[in-house]
């Protein structure tokens, strides 16, 4: 009988405001991830094979759209309490991760589709060790 009510828990705990709960800012700071990612890959690909753009131009422009959507559901879901009162060096810092997380990104893809010979695609698949980097960063600079 009670299943349904730690099933409720468990949803709140997992779904609902932002905690401070290291493990459970980890789950959601993986699904924000992977929604982030989704943006990014999926505007990767169209950006390239259906807009013409170069892999490189197209990476860093997929690259800005899933760092933001990451960054707008990171401070509305994962993390409860910010470092900054100023939202705008807290933008500029959380960027900022983001712009060497581009450098990162472009070399990754670049190296891997001119020397290893891999599809654009799957060398965008290498970037992934980095984005677990960044979630320790992001919570010790930003979010307590």
């Amino acid at each position: 009988m009670n299943t349904p009510i730690r099933t409720n828990t468990l949803t709140r705990t997992l779904f609902g405001s932002p905690t401070d709960h290291i493990g459970v800012q980890f789950l959601r700071y993986l699904c924000v991830g992977c929604l982030g990612f989704a943006a990014d890959y999926g505007s990767l690909y169209l950006l390239t094979e259906f807009a013409g753009m170069y892999y490189l131009l197209s990476a860093a422009l997929a690259f800005l759209l899933g760092l933001t959507v990451h960054y707008i559901l990171s401070v509305k879901w994962v993390f409860s309490r910010r470092s900054l009162n100023n939202r705008y060096a807290e933008m500029g810092i959380y960027m900022g991760l983001g712009g060497a997380g581009l450098v990162l990104n472009e070399l990754v893809i670049w190296s891997l589709t001119e020397f290893a010979h891999l599809h654009y695609m799957v060398s965008k698949l290498f970037y992934l060790v980095i984005f677990l980097l960044l979630f320790g960063l992001r919570k010790a600079l930003l979010f307590r």
